[in-house]
This record gives structure tokens, C-alpha cells and sequence, in this order.
């Protein structure tokens, strides 16, 4: 029975979003309660599996030798759909208010709620295969939505994000062939399966094979050098860029490079390894590259664009460290980080919608005026940053531990990074809290005059993430229970 459940939860969103322009809605009240109807109901049946359990796998279609399609649960899973059906359905709600008036709504929604079906596709994935044919999927419906306005800017931006995306997904087929070839199974297995014959005879070729697999999946995950499409893609309507950069692409990218490590290659043939290192190095050099472009960035959706880049990398640096802890550092981060990115984002998207105005130098006094808007922010800002009390601090506290557990050299490094990274989140995020509650002398009060907090719809995620961020920094230890849980298991 489980079987048909995991494969109703994937389709009914993919479903639901194809109908959207042809379902004869033509109040937009109707289009808008089947549209939230339909992520919830994806959400509450994915929560309810989740809880149920079961590590079996089911076996949709199948293919030549060992290729299929095929689904499972385990606690990759749960930390990633669980994820996905608490977000998602607070950036639908936001985005009936931010998306009203728009000429192509319909369009619109029918993208945004497939996606929604596809990234689950890529949580439940059983095998490299799945994962990989979902995680294509994942390009083909995104494009669009990065592309929605249809301006020039937001074409380039989609065909940019379309060529990496593409250039990466051929180096990641390059990765599941291999496994294919050298491995045992397709599936996914803690601690890789890879035979021992391939290990022993085409070891230095494999290695190379991960790390190309390594860098194409990286493109979704923004590593450097691979990361300028994510800013550009800032041209998507807010709900979209704060799920490619909190909950789908973003994520999908580190957590398809999680599965690659630990149960396609896995860490016993990989660590102690140059390309270990090599990709550590790599993480460690984008996380204070991508902090240093935001501190220089002052369009407000492109500023919290670089900050992703650096967070991701936040993730794929615990990865590489390869241990049980440096995993579970990930995977907080990998929860932490969607919460804390999606309410700055949404804070950001409620100027934008509010105002007109996109640029950090025009938040002056906004605080005054957006009292419930920047007060999520400045939560979500004191969350980025690792302050104690916010979820932040728990993943960067985690990461740090695991770091100086490891005894490498390289890890110290990354500790380093991240003391900088610290430094360089609150130049950019208190610059923005600063401007909006501490304006200069000269500012004008009547150029703010009349602006207000959004609708309860856009207002009622962000107060929903900020109290999240709290929750999850004074509340911590249930989930990251479970986390050093998953942890453990794969190895």
C-alpha cells in the first residue's frame, strides 16, 4: 500500500499543477483554495508516511539490467520531504498575495506546484537513477518560473541557468554510469557499492569520475566556480527565488551530492583522498567567496543570492569532512539554513511587493513603517549570523565540532572560514536591519510615508519562519537527535 501512497504524494502535486489552466476556475478565489488544497494535501499525506516509516523499497517501472524507477524511505528522506511539506505550502500561501494582478498567474502556479511533486520525486528517490531522472525534471519546470516575467534581464538569467544546469546534469550522468558499471546495485546503500574488484583496479579513475560527478551536481548547490547563475536567477518572482534558494534547487544539489558521497562512492574509498580534499577546499573557498559578493551586492534579493552561495557550501563542506558528525552538521544546516533563507527571502519579497524598491540603500526607515516584516528579518538575520538562541548557531556550533573532531589540517581551515563567514553574514545582513531601524539624520520621513505591512498571506509565513528559527535554536535537540540518527546509519 505504501508503494501506491509514495507514488500519490509525488503525482498529486505534478497532477494538480498540470490542471491548473484548464480546470474551469474562473473566480481566482476558486484557482487559489484547489491550488492550496493540493499542496496540502501532497503535505499532510508525506508527513503522515514519513511517520508511519518503512525502509522498504518500491519498484514503479523498470528498466533494462538494473535501472528503475523506485522510491524508499530513509532518513535522507525524512530530513528532506519533511523539509519540503512544512515550506512549501507557507510559500504558496505567500504567493497567491505576491503573485495577484500577475497576467500569467495561471502559468505561474502551474510550474510553481509541479515543482513541488518533482523535488519530492528527488526526497524519495531509492536509487541513483530516480534521483537523476527527477532531478532533470527539476531544471525543465524551474526554467520557466525563472523566465516568468519575460523580460530580457529574466531570459538571459533563464538561459544561463538552463546552460549550467545542463552542463552539470552531463557530468552527473558521467558519475551514475560508473556506478552503474563498477557498482553492485543502483540503490542507495550506506557506505557506497562500489565492488571490491573496481575499487581495487580503477580506483584513480573513479576517483576522478566522483569528483566530475562532484561539480555537476554541484552547479544546482552553487559551488565556485559554478555559482554566478544563482544571483542572476534573483529575477524570479520572490516565492520562487525563496524556494531555489531555501527548499528545491539549492538543496536538491547538496543533497544529491550527500547521496553521491555516502551511498553511491562512499567514504571509506573516498577519504584520506585527494579529491576528499580537493572538494573541501573548494567548499571552504566558496563560503568566504560567497559572503564577500554579498557585502558587496545591493540589490536586496541578489545580496541574500551570495549568501546562499556561502551557506550551501556550509553543507557540502560538513560532507566532505566525512565523518558521522561532520554529516549531521550538514544536515542541520541543510534544515536550519531552509527556514532561516526563506523568511529573509519573503521579508525581502514584502518590501519589494510593498514598496516598489529593490536596493538595501532604500530601506531607510522601513522598520518604522514594516514593523512585522523586518522584525522577521532581523530574526532571520540573527539566525544566518549563528547567534545563540537562533537555529543557526546550532548547525555552525555542529560543523565547528565535527571540524575540530576530524584532526585535518584542511578542517581548521574551514573552521577559519567560517569565523569569517560569521564576520562578514552581520556586515551583511545588520547593514539591511541597521538602514531600516536607524536611518541617518538627513532621511527623509515623508518619502516612507504610507507604506504599510503586507496582506496576513505574505505576513503570516514570515511570523511562521521567524518563530521557527527560534524554536529550533532553544528547542534543538529532538531533531538533531534524529539528524546524528541518519548520521550514523551509513556507516
Amino acid at each position: 500500500m505504501s508503494q501506491y501512497w509514495i507514488l500519490a504524494i509525488i503525482l498529486i502535486p505534478i497532477l494538480g499543477g498540470v490542471l491548473i489552466p484548464f480546470l474551469p476556475l474562473q473566480k481566482r478565489s476558486l484557482m487559489l483554495k484547489y491550488i492550496e488544497a493540493v499542496v496540502l494535501l501532497a503535505s499532510v499525506l508525506t508527513w503522515l508516511l514519513l511517520l508511519q516509516g518503512t525502509t522498504e523499497v518500491f519498484h514503479i517501472v523498470r528498466f533494462v539490467n538494473n535501472l528503475s524507477i523506485s522510491f524508499k524511505i530513509d532518513g535522507m528522506t525524512m530530513v528532506f520531504a519533511g523539509l519540503i511539506a512544512v515550506l512549501w505550502p507557507m510559500a504558496t500561501l505567500y504567493a497567491f498575495e505576491y503573485m495577484e494582478g500577475d497576467t500569467r498567474e495561471k502559468t505561474f502556479f502551474m510550474f510553481f506546484t509541479m515543482t513541488y511533486g518533482i523535488t519530492l520525486g528527488i526526497a524519495f528517490a531509492s536509487d541513483l537513477m530516480t534521483m537523476y531522472f527527477f532531478y532533470e525534471l527539476l531544471t525543465l519546470v524551474t526554467v520557466p518560473l525563472v523566465m516568468h516575467t519575460r523580460n530580457r534581464e529574466a531570459i538571459l538569467a533563464s538561459r544561463k541557468y538552463l546552460y549550467f544546469s545542463i552542463g552539470g546534469a552531463a557530468f552527473a550522468l558521467m558519475g551514475m554510469i560508473f556506478v552503474m558499471v563498477f557498482g553492485n546495485t543502483m540503490e542507495f546503500i550506506p557506505g557506497g557499492v562500489l565492488n571490491k574488484a573496481a575499487l581495487t583496479e580503477h580506483a584513480p579513475l573513479l576517483l576522478w569520475i566522483y569528483f566530475f560527478s562532484f561539480m555537476g551536481f554541484g552547479v544546482k548547490a552553487a559551488i565556485w566556480p559554478l555559482s554566478s547563475w544563482l544571483p542572476q536567477a534573483g529575477v524570479a518572482p520572490t516565492p520562487v527565488t525563496a524556494l531555489l534558494h531555501a527548499v528545491a534547487v539549492v538543496n536538491a544539489g547538496a543533497f544529491a551530492i550527500i547521496r553521491l558521497t555516502y551511498y553511491s562512492f562512499g567514504v571509506r574509498f573516498l577519504c584520506g583522498t585527494w579529491v576528499q580534499y580537493v572538494c573541501m577546499a573548494i567548499a571552504i573557498f566558496t563560503i568566504v567567496y560567497g559572503c564577500s559578493r554579498a557585502v558587496k551586492e545591493t540589490h536586496i534579493k541578489r545580496r541574500l543570492a551570495w549568501s546562499t552561495v556561502s551557506n550551501l557550501s556550509y553543507i557540502i563542506f560538513g560532507a566532505t569532512i566525512m565523518t558521522p558528525l561532520g554529516l549531521a552538521g550538514a544536515l542541520s544546516h541543510f534544515v536550519f539554513h531552509g527556514f532561516i533563507k526563506i523568511c529573509s527571502f519573503l521579508c525581502a519579497g514584502a518590501f519589494m511587493h510593498q514598496t516598489g524598491r529593490s536596493h538595501v540603500y532604500e530601506m531607510n526607515g522601513m522598520g518604522r513603517r514594516m514593523k512585522l516584516v523586518f522584525g522577521c528579518f532581523t530574526v532571520s538575520a540573527l539566525g544566518l549570523m549563528g547567534v545563540p538562541g537562533f537555529a543557526g548557531f546550532i548547525s555552525k556550533w555542529t560543523l565547528t565540532e565535527a571540524a575540530v573532531e576530524s584532526g585535518m589540517p584542511l578542517a581548521w581551515v574551514g573552521i577559519a572560514a567560517l569565523l569569517i563567514s560569521a564576520f562578514l553574514t552581520a556586515i551583511y545582513m545588520l547593514g539591511v536591519v541597521n538602514r531600516a531601524y536607524f536611518p541617518k539624520k538627513s532621511f527623509d520621513e515623508a518619502s516612507i510615508e504610507g507604506i504599510t505591512d503586507p496582506g496576513w498571506r505574505m505576513w503570516l509565513p514570515l511570523v511562521a519562519c521567524a518563530a521557527a528559527i527560534v524554536l529550533l535554536g532553544l528547542c534543538s535537540e529532538p531533531l538533531m537527535d534524529l539528524i546524528r540518527e541518519v548520521a550514523r546509519g551509513i556507516y
